[in-house]
């Protein structure tokens, strides 16, 4: 039997380690905890957080540190901790059992389960003391355990409801593949909930929700209404002025407590600043701003400032994550009093102070977030903001920082690799594609496995956790993203041998992918509930995201195989009917399938025509474009439409269908071209 005693100590996550001292005795996940809770009969206690997670550390600071609490968790349970960015798939079993208890999920994730890992009930965060209706965690610990022991056939029931309910949202939806009625559908059933005042989704508190927005850009440009494209707009508008983003170091917070981005909840996570990244870019592509080129910059600054993770022989991805709370106080390191901001700035002070909100009282419990509530100015006025800034921020280095997760996830790796390359090419800078190789190179030198498999986590030089879904069609993506920008072929080589393990490990051989590999030994509940999701969340999902990878796949090289298999995994969810609002992903990709267009640009790599001819296709404002370079003495892939039709001179054919247009001599025609899907191919 294990020790009695926190075995947190032995593991590489951040939010496990940060519990490695609590006097509960925590175990991580894994066959051992298991067996030691069905050794014992006792239940299980499962909590599930993350590192940059504000309510996650209060919940620890009330209960998990206080002996009296640990000491009733360690007679009653076998406590598991789990780092759910390090184990999203058991995160999204129990999240989905708690969603079908009828609760709103959230973390810290608290579940309790049978010895064989069966949930039975739960809730998220529980107060020491009974308020706001809640009972105290004590009372909940010891009423679930009475029950447990007690009511067999209470338990008994729950389970099977529970095991009915997780195995029915495993399941595949198949259908047909979606129409352009059907993606017209969802794009006006999420308008609906847009908020046309200040972006975003209505109401509080307000998430980026990026993977919907990226659909209604991406279904705009399909359906040449601009709807689409103009709440994407207002959305990036309104939140890159808010206090949601960070005005002296970059990078965007989770999510904003009210419904005008004013509070963040102030962790910031690479995964939401890839995506948002990646929306600047199409944005700045259709419509250039002085507003969008400033957040990407800055945004790419903080990633390459604050978020480096470990560096090995000059390679380095990007970290997780960093935290909300610096000396136990919610957004302590990033509030100002203006008696502050009066001292450091001097005569300055009256002019920042009018622009970020600066007052006597605060706008927010008695402090200021600073947003930028004035429009921008002539450039002297502007500068002296930028010069304010600066000073703000070295102030602001004095203090002391917010945790910082510096795990390395591929998933999240990949989508800010994607994004790099998107935002260099728009805005025209090369060192944000050379930063993006070095983050793939680190990730597929340090993560991948010997069968061609990317592995989830990484820290203190070891794998932490095995790959998923997520990982493989991530960087996948990200591998497309290079080839594109780059031309270098061993990247369309490394994203086919992606997709292959993929098939191999997480596909349903002729359907949908499984999040979690066929050979995991340690995902409860049985082969019926094993994860699989169509649906998007804060991270695109798995499904959505390889559908778009096979997709670009067939474009690029009119491989029929890779069509079929995309094909196969959207038409497992053409049944959603209604509910296809909530795949946003899955629609792009059905989009892609039917009408990206390929850009083919030949002639040779140096010439200053075929460089501008390149630029223009890879900063297009349309998502659903990709790029294939054909320098001379390139021979295309037999199944491209573009097959026998390239030239020796800079010349651009745009092909669409199965059919390349006449080709396109000048950078300025095939922008204009690549605006407008229903450009003819002759």
């Amino acid at each position: 039997m294990p020790p009695d005693a926190n075995l947190l100590r032995h593991e590489t996550s951040p939010y496990l380690l940060q519990h490695a001292d609590n006097p509960v005795h925590w175990r991580p996940w894994g066959p051992a905890a298991l067996a030691e809770a069905k050794a014992t009969n006792r239940p299980i206690l499962l909590s599930v957080g993350y590192a940059a997670c504000h309510w996650c550390h209060v919940m620890a600071h009330e209960s998990f540190e206080d002996a009296a609490t640990a000491a009733q968790m360690n007679a009653l349970y076998v406590n598991i901790k789990v780092d759910r960015e390090e184990r999203p798939d058991i995160d999204h079993l129990y999240m989905s059992a708690l969603h079908a208890l009828g609760e709103q999920g959230g973390w810290p994730l608290t579940m309790f389960l049978t010895p064989d890992g069966a949930p039975f009930w739960g809730g998220t965060y529980f107060p020491p003391e009974p308020r706001w209706g809640r009972p105290s965690f004590r009372q909940v610990l010891n009423g679930v355990a009475e029950a447990f022991h007690a009511d067999n056939d209470g338990i008994a029931k729950n389970v099977a409801t529970l095991q009915r309910t997780l195995v029915a949202t495993s399941a595949e939806r198949p259908g047909a593949m979606p129409r352009p009625a059907t993606l017209d559908r969802a794009a006006a059933t999420l308008l609906r909930l847009n908020d046309p005042e200040l972006g975003g989704l209505k109401g509080a508190p307000k998430f980026p929700n990026p993977a919907i927005f990226g659909f209604l850009w991406q279904n705009a440009w399909r359906s040449s209404e601009p709807a689409g494209r103009a709440a994407t707009h207002l959305l990036l508008e309104r939140m890159s002025q808010g206090g949601i983003y960070d005005h002296l170091g970059g990078g965007y917070a989770r999510y904003s407590t009210d419904a005008e981005w004013l509070v963040p909840h102030f962790e910031k996570m690479l995964y939401d600043n890839a995506q948002l990244l990646d929306l600047l870019a199409l944005a700045h592509a259709d419509a250039p701003s002085p507003l969008y080129a400033a957040r990407a910059e800055e945004t790419v600054r903080w990633m390459t400032r604050d978020m480096r993770a470990e560096e090995i022989a000059g390679l380095a991805a990007f970290a997780a994550s960093e935290d909300a709370d610096s000396e136990g106080v919610e957004g302590k390191f990033y509030v100002w009093q203006e008696t502050e901001i009066d001292a450091l700035l001097g005569p300055d002070s009256p002019a920042f102070k009018s622009a970020y909100d600066v007052t006597a009282a605060g706008n927010w419990e008695h402090s200021t977030i600073l947003r930028r509530i004035t429009p921008p100015g002539n450039a002297a006025a502007e500068s002296r903001l930028a010069a304010s800034r600066e000073t703000l921020l070295a102030a602001r280095d004095y203090r002391i920082r917010p945790g910082r997760d510096d795990k390395v996830l591929a998933d999240w790796n990949g989508l800010a690799i994607t994004a790099l390359c998107r935002a260099g090419a728009v805005f025209a800078r090369p060192d944000w594609i050379a930063l993006a190789e070095k983050a793939f190179a680190f990730v597929v030198t340090h993560m991948a496995a010997t069968d061609g498999r990317i592995q989830h986590a990484w820290r203190l030089r070891r794998i932490a956790a095995a790959g998923l879904l997520e990982d493989q069609a991530a960087m996948a993506r990200a591998a497309l993203a290079l080839y594109e920008a780059t031309g270098t072929a061993a990247y369309l080589d490394r994203a086919r041998g992606i997709t292959d393990a993929a098939d191999t490990w997480f596909g349903d051989r002729g359907g949908s992918y499984f999040s979690t590999a066929e050979d995991a030994t340690d995902v409860p509940l049985g082969p019926e509930a094993r994860p699989r999701t169509p649906g998007d969340n804060a991270t695109p999902s798995g499904n959505g995201v390889i559908a778009q990878v096979l997709a670009r796949l067939h474009h690029l090289t009119g491989g029929p195989r890779f069509r079929d298999r995309a094909e196969a995994v959207i038409r497992a969810y053409g049944g959603l009917g209604d509910s296809f609002s909530a795949a946003p992903g899955l629609l792009a990709a059905a989009d892609m399938l039917e009408e990206m267009a390929s850009v083919v640009v030949t002639g040779p790599a140096d010439h200053p025509l075929t460089r501008a001819l390149l630029a223009a296709a890879l900063a297009a404002p349309d998502s659903a474009i990709c790029v294939l370079r054909a320098p001379p003495g390139t021979a295309l892939e037999a199944g491209h439409p573009a097959f026998g039709k390239t030239s020796p001179e800079p010349a651009a054919y745009l092909c669409r269908s199965g059919i390349c247009g006449l080709p396109i001599h000048d950078a300025a025609s095939l922008a204009v071209a690549l605006r407008n899907r229903r450009t003819s191919a002759a």
